[in-house]
């Protein structure tokens, strides 16, 4: 016998860490909301601003707030928020975000589009200049590096609804219980590139995502912990190698393995023009030193693998200059957008 349906359609979960103004500004945005059958849980990892104290959660059905003594990071955060959760889908949202009043009503809407699919992501646009994308999901070169397609570019080239390889954390939904199949986020990540491994874990085990051009959120791109800060840069250099030869198939990883060490030789050297060797080389030789204990371990591995080395590689970008100019990678493949859905539109 199935479980019965969970009444929540939706759990929205925000992750603060000293979000300040933002977190009330997605609070808002969520309380503003058309489809109003959620669950809001913030998870807040010790923060220190006052952002929580001063709160306004009122006019909200069903909020709670889960006070963390430490900064657990994101990863763990989130992995908090989908344990506590009860709602069928999961959405996350990120504190320096805010949502259209029509954007849970959209995703809803993709669920019964699309019935067949459980990965989904928001369409992002810069809070700060809206003639700016701040994102159309995240791509992945076959060569190890995931981007933000589209970050920083014009908006009029937000692509149509299509498939992307993973959702961005800053708005990404999945089934909840697909969510914890899969252990949630690798908690070694902390942040930076763990819903990246995730969806890179999904697509092995032969699930899509769906990018969703009218599911629009606006962010303030690495708002709190800032886009070149030496932790951001450390955490992303580390992670990326991390989700690279965690997940990569051998042969695959054979082959766009020279590439790979080519592409992180420039970066390293490009550093130096940020003034962000020592956080770059850090976060190199760590990802170098620590991915043996990775792969050792059965936690946050894909098992059993079920996606063809054809059908993975479709789903990745092949062009490094696609990455270098942040180009969105989004698929209108109908044929493969047909079989995530009913043959009948119910929306139609």
């Amino acid at each position: 016998m199935q479980p019965a349906a969970s009444p929540i359609l939706f759990s929205i979960v925000i992750v603060n860490y000293n979000g300040g103004e933002y977190l009330q500004a997605a609070v808002d945005s969520v309380r503003a909301q058309s489809e109003q059958n959620f669950e809001l849980i913030i998870i807040d990892n010790a923060s220190t601003d006052g952002s929580i104290e001063s709160l306004d959660i009122s006019g909200l059905s069903s909020c709670e707030i889960i006070q963390n003594t430490d900064n657990l990071g994101f990863a763990v955060g989130n992995n908090i928020g989908a344990k506590q959760a009860v709602g069928q889908w999961l959405v996350l949202l990120n504190p320096d975000a805010h949502a259209e009043p029509n954007w849970l009503e959209t995703l809803r809407d993709a669920t019964i589009r699309y019935d067949k699919c459980r990965v989904f992501a928001s369409a992002q646009y810069d809070a700060s200049d809206p003639s700016k994308m701040d994102g159309a999901g995240d791509a992945y070169l076959a060569f190890g590096y995931p981007w933000r397609g589209g970050y920083g570019r014009a908006a009029s080239e937000m692509p149509d609804t299509g498939l992307c390889f993973s959702g961005c954390g800053a708005g990404a939904m999945y089934e909840r219980q697909l969510f914890l199949d899969h252990d949630g986020f690798d908690e070694r990540f902390f942040c930076y590139c763990e819903d990246v491994d995730l969806g890179f874990r999904l697509q092995l085990a032969g699930e899509r995502c769906i990018f969703l051009r009218d599911a629009i959120i606006h962010h303030h791109g690495s708002g709190i912990s800032g886009k070149h800060s030496e932790f951001s840069i450390y955490h992303g250099t580390r992670n990326r190698f991390w989700a690279y030869v965690k997940n990569m198939p051998f042969l695959l990883l054979l082959l766009t393995l020279p590439v790979h060490i080519a592409l992180s030789t420039y970066l390293l050297v490009r550093s130096f023009k940020i003034k962000r060797f020592r956080s770059t080389a850090k976060g190199m030789w760590h990802g170098l030193v620590g991915a043996p204990a990775l792969l050792m371990s059965s936690k946050w591995r894909t098992k059993p693998k079920r996606a063809s080395l054809a059908a993975l590689s479709r789903q990745m970008a092949w062009n490094p200059w696609r990455m270098s100019q942040r180009r969105t990678h989004v698929r209108q493949d109908e044929e493969e957008l047909n079989t995530l859905r009913t043959a009948i539109d119910p929306l139609s």
